[in-house]
C-alpha cells in the first residue's frame, strides 16, 4: 500500500469541497482550484470529513498514480488556505527589480534592454528589496513555474554568482582560469 496515498486529507473549516465522479473542486478563503482526477483512482469523503484516495487494484499504474493524485489534492487544500510563495534573489552588480505593480515586474540584467514579466492569473508578485522578491499564488504547480521561469531569465553563472537564484540556493562555483 502506498504510504502516502493511504494517508487521510483533512479538511480545515471555511474549506469546501465539491466531488463529482473523477473531479474534484475545492473553494477557501483564498479562492478556488478543480482537478479530474485519473481513472482508475478514486476520491471520496469518509465520516470524519476527511478526504481519502483509493485504489481498485495493486496494478502498476494504479499505484503510481495513488501517492500522486493524493499530493495533488492536499495541495489544491493548503493553497486555497495558505497559498505557496517562492522566495527569488538577485545577485550582481547593477542586477534590480522593480515592481510595476501587484502582476508585473521590470528586471535590470546586464542586457541593453530591461525585461519585462507579466504574471499569469492567480500569481502576485511581491518585491521587498530590489535585489529580493517573491512570487505568490494559490496553485503550487502556476507558482513553481512561474518562478523558474524568471529565475532562466539569466541563471546563476559559475564563476561570480551573478544571476536570478532561489533564496538560499547554493551555487557551486569553479575556480577561474589561474595566472602566471
Amino acid at each position: 500500500m502506498s504510504r502516502i496515498g493511504k494517508l487521510p486529507i483533512t479538511v480545515p473549516a471555511g474549506v469546501e469541497v465539491k466531488l463529482a465522479g473523477q473531479d474534484v473542486e475545492i473553494k477557501g478563503p483564498k479562492g478556488s482550484l478543480s482537478l479530474t482526477v485519473s481513472e482508475p483512482i478514486t476520491v471520496a469523503k469518509n465520516e470524519a470529513g476527511e478526504i481519502e484516495v483509493t485504489r481498485p487494484d495493486d496494478e502498476r499504474e494504479s499505484r503510481s498514480l495513488h501517492g500522486l493524485t493524493r499530493t495533488l489534492v492536499n495541495n489544491m487544500v493548503i493553497g486555497v488556505t495558505e497559498g505557496y510563495e517562492k522566495k527569488l534573489e538577485i545577485v550582481g552588480v547593477g542586477y534590480r527589480v522593480i515592481s510595476k505593480g501587484p502582476t508585473q515586474l521590470e528586471f535590470n540584467l546586464g542586457f541593453s534592454h530591461p525585461v519585462i514579466v507579466d504574471a499569469p492569473a492567480g500569481v502576485t508578485f511581491a518585491v521587498e528589496k530590489p535585489t529580493a522578491f517573491s512570487v505568490q499564488g494559490i496553485d503550487k504547480q502556476v507558482v513553481g513555474e512561474v518562478a523558474a521561469n524568471i529565475r532562466k531569465l539569466r541563471k546563476p553563472e559559475p564563476y561570480k554568482g551573478k544571476g536570478v537564484r532561489y533564496a538560499g540556493e547554493h551555487v557551486r562555483r569553479k575556480v577561474g582560469k589561474a595566472g602566471k
